[in-house]
């Protein structure tokens, strides 16, 4: 009986590794495909798409940053990308510090408006969105499309600290008000660092959904040289339809997955870390 168990048991694993390698290949084929392809010139990619490149040629990168303005695009993208990500995780984490520590009258209510938040379809909001950004002045304005993104990730990232800040101990707090800190000093500098796992989860995720969004960069961007990175590659695929330098569109595909991926590289431990904080409470 016992050894029917363990020869399930190896069964299953089995299985499970075979599952997660296939789900590997399958995820990281194609990333390395286009990033080898992104060297070789687009005569090449047409004549054989599977082989390597001859030689690592910049060219692509260089006619992609230049001639096509992605280095354009992209300062315009991490500028807005940086200053939401910077207000959504101050905000997000002061409002679930404010609802998990503080006794105020009608917390839950609030945080049930939080959550209702995430309810409403983002393609509902554009006409009412784009009708104010026009009477407030920020359309068509990077700052203006920080804000709305703002607005968009705060109901997720206060959703995902509630469940962090509610694990932190509460003894924590009365310690420090009792050695005379503040409600501020105690948010800044016990509570802030204690949930640092959970905020690099919540920005991470914030920063995938900000750097991939299209729909609404589209709606409240309208000057070409304002764009952000996903609408200058839009509008170099139309452009390159007619002239097939697929080469030089792999490297911009390239230059919008990396800073994801060395970003996700280097805090992936503390994305783990976080996910776990909030699953048990303290």
């Amino acid at each position: 009986m016992q050894d029917g168990r363990n020869y399930l048991h190896k069964t299953v694993r089995t299985l499970v590794y075979i599952s997660l390698i296939l789900w590997l290949l399958i995820v990281t084929l194609p990333m390395i495909w286009l990033f080898y392809s992104s060297f070789k010139p687009s005569v090449d990619i047409m004549a054989n798409s599977w082989s390597l490149p001859k030689a690592f040629d910049l060219r692509n990168y260089s006619n992609a940053w230049e001639k096509f303005n992605v280095g354009s695009y992209f300062i315009n993208s991490l500028v807005v990308v940086g200053a939401a990500l910077f207000m959504t995780t101050l905000v997000s984490s002061m409002a679930a510090y404010g609802l998990t520590r503080l006794k105020i009258k009608g917390s839950k209510f609030v945080y049930s408006i939080f959550i209702l938040g995430m309810i409403v379809p983002t393609a509902l909001t554009l006409v009412p969105l784009f009708d104010l950004l026009k009477k407030l002045f920020l359309l068509n304005s990077l700052f203006g499309l920080s804000l709305v993104y703002v607005g968009v990730s705060i109901p997720f990232s206060v959703l995902v600290l509630y469940g962090i800040f509610i694990s932190l101990p509460e003894e924590v707090r009365e310690a420090a008000k009792v050695d005379g800190a503040s409600e501020w000093q105690t948010f800044w500098h016990i509570f802030l660092p204690m949930a640092r796992p959970g905020i690099i989860t919540v920005a991470i995720f914030n920063f995938i959904g900000m750097w991939n969004d299209y729909l609404l960069a589209l709606v409240t961007l309208i000057d070409p040289e304002k764009q952000t990175l996903q609408l200058g590659i839009a509008n170099m695929v139309v452009a390159l339809n007619y002239k097939s330098d697929w080469g030089t569109l792999f490297a911009t595909l390239v230059l919008t997955i990396l800073p994801v991926l060395l970003i996700y590289a280097f805090v992936h431990k503390k994305v783990v870390e976080g996910m776990l904080m909030g699953s048990v409470k303290g």
